[in-house]
C-alpha cells in the first residue's frame, strides 16, 4: 500500500472525524453543560456552608462569653447581698442561695402555709372553695334537707 492511496485518506479521515466529534460532544452537549453547572452550583454551597460554619462558631462562642460574664455579675450580686444583709443584720434566712428555688426562698421568708387563717367566706379544710352554706341561717338548713335532692351525676 502507499502513502498516498485513497484508503488511508479515508483511515486517516475518520480517525480525525472521530476525535473532533468526541470533542463537539464534550463541549456542546448538555449533559455536560449541566453537570458542569452543578459541580460549580456544588462548590458554591460548600463554600457558603463553610462560612456559615465559622460565623456560627464565632457565634457561639460570643454566646459563651456573655453566658460567663453574667454568671460572674450574678456572683458578684450576690456576694453584695449577702454584704448588705450581714450589715443590716438580716440574717441568713433573707440570704437565698443559688441552690434554692424562688419557691423554696419565699417559703422560708413567709413562713409555711399552714399558719395562715383561712378566711371566714371559704369552707373548712386545706380545699381553699368557698362554702355553699356560708351566711345562711340554722332554720335554712334544716328545710334545704327535708326537701328531695335533684340527683348529682
Amino acid at each position: 500500500m502507499e502513502a498516498s492511496s485513497p484508503f488511508t485518506f479515508a483511515i486517516i479521515g475518520l480517525i480525525i472525524g472521530f476525535a473532533i466529534g468526541l470533542v463537539c460532544y464534550r463541549l456542546f452537549s448538555k449533559g455536560q453543560r449541566d453537570h458542569a453547572t452543578l459541580k460549580q452550583a456544588l462548590l458554591e454551597r460548600e463554600h457558603q456552608i463553610a462560612e456559615l460554619k465559622k460565623g456560627m462558631g464565632s457565634h457561639l462562642s460570643g454566646i459563651q462569653q456573655h453566658l460567663i460574664n453574667l454568671r460572674h455579675e450574678a456572683d458578684q450580686l450576690e456576694q453584695h447581698i449577702e454584704k448588705e444583709a450581714a450589715e443590716w443584720k438580716l440574717g441568713t434566712s433573707f440570704t437565698a442561695t443559688t441552690n434554692t428555688t424562688t419557691q423554696n426562698s419565699s417559703m422560708t421568708t413567709t413562713g409555711s402555709e399552714s399558719d395562715v387563717n383561712t378566711p371566714r367566706d371559704y369552707a373548712d379544710g386545706k380545699s381553699g372553695t368557698l362554702s355553699e352554706d356560708f351566711g345562711l341561717k340554722d332554720s335554712q338548713k334544716d328545710t334545704d334537707s327535708n326537701k328531695a335532692q335533684p340527683p348529682r351525676y
